[in-house]
């Protein structure tokens, strides 16, 4: 079971302190474990990947719309506000994961970080876990693949390159929202906008290959602001774009909409009319193979202007082929007592 930490290490009064922004006003419980596994396997036709890696549980950025806030309930605590505050932090993740890959039964597939909540989320700064995985997998020459909303990933733009020389690596910046303030409202400890461009740019510098995702789209809230966030991605060196409808499970569902009328009570009905308009008259779609798609003429347009603008920016949105995998168990090393 995680265990409280009394005194956890501060991110923000750490060396990597200039990759953050202010600390949020809420007070934050952090919790440590030694995981058993790390490799998340996924059997979901809806997503275009195997592995994971989460080296965190729960989410510093509170983003309203999260669709992993009902994980925390496996631990017994809520989807809303304790998710938001009461972080896991799975210490010994390096060594798991080093030891997953040395099995003679890992093949050397590509790895997400992070499937479930964000990799480099501020205590990433001061624990530096997805690092130190990334660096072995950069020792195994294992393909990855990493989306953030965290301006941090930026720290590891050299290794990232690395990674993408030896064997295939892209990172993905999540930016759903043009506009800082707007972000701010519904996500608001993740990186402004802003800053999340300035990452992909130093990442596309480093060698690594970028996309953007727009995810989620919030009918009638950022919907307008695709044709910029697919330019300003273009202009920061993004080859790829994605994007995905908002998904509301049932505990995701009164956080998102409390925060939606707080935020914007002035369009807030408009929004939940919208979503309900691209969900078939509901306000979520769970089932396989229609979660990840929105319906009706509205929906239409948005794809229509998602496309049109790829296409006329020379982004590609059709999904990442990989080549044959580069993945190699390094050999060990012997020594003078080795028989």
């Amino acid at each position: 079971m995680p265990r409280p930490v009394n005194n956890p290490p501060n991110p923000w009064s750490s060396t990597h302190v200039e990759w953050l922004e202010e600390p949020p006003d809420a007070k934050l419980t952090i919790f440590e474990e030694e995981c058993r596994s790390l490799l998340s396997a996924n059997d979901s036709p809806d997503i275009p990947f195997r592995y994971s890696v989460n080296a965190y549980r729960g989410c510093i950025h509170a983003c309203a719309y999260c669709y992993a806030r009902p994980s925390h309930q496996y631990l017994g605590w809520g989807a809303g506000t304790d998710f938001d505050r009461k972080i896991v932090v799975k210490t010994n993740a390096p060594e798991v994961l080093r030891r997953e890959l040395e099995r003679p039964s890992w093949e050397g597939e590509a790895i997400v970080f992070s499937g479930n909540t964000d990799c480099y989320q501020a205590l990433e700064a001061s624990y530096e876990l997805t690092r130190r995985c990334l660096e072995i997998c950069l020792e195994f020459q294992n393909p990855v693949s990493v989306i953030t909303k965290s301006r941090l990933i930026a720290r590891d733009a050299a290794l990232l390159g690395g990674i993408a020389q030896k064997a295939h690596a892209t990172a993905f910046l999540s930016i759903p929202f043009a506009r800082d303030e707007d972000a701010r409202k519904i996500e608001p400890w993740a990186s402004k906008p802003s800053l999340r461009f300035e990452a992909m740019r130093k990442l596309a510098e480093a060698g690594v290959p970028v996309g953007i995702a727009i995810a989620p789209v919030i009918p009638g809230l950022n919907d307008t602001d695709i044709a910029e966030l697919l330019e300003r991605a273009r202009d920061a060196g993004a080859q790829w774009a994605f994007m995905q409808p908002l998904r509301l499970a049932r505990e995701v569902l009164p956080v998102f909409d409390e925060r939606l009328e707080e935020a914007f009570p002035l369009r807030a009905q408009k929004v939940r009319n919208a979503v309900m308009e691209m969900r078939g008259g509901k306000m979520n779609e769970a089932a396989f193979g229609e979660r990840f798609r929105g319906k009706g003429q509205r929906w239409a347009m948005i794809e229509a202007v998602f496309k049109s603008n790829c296409k006329r920016l020379g982004l590609s949105h059709e999904r990442l082929a990989e080549g044959a995998s580069t993945f190699r168990r390094p050999k060990r090393q012997l020594s003078l007592f080795d028989g």
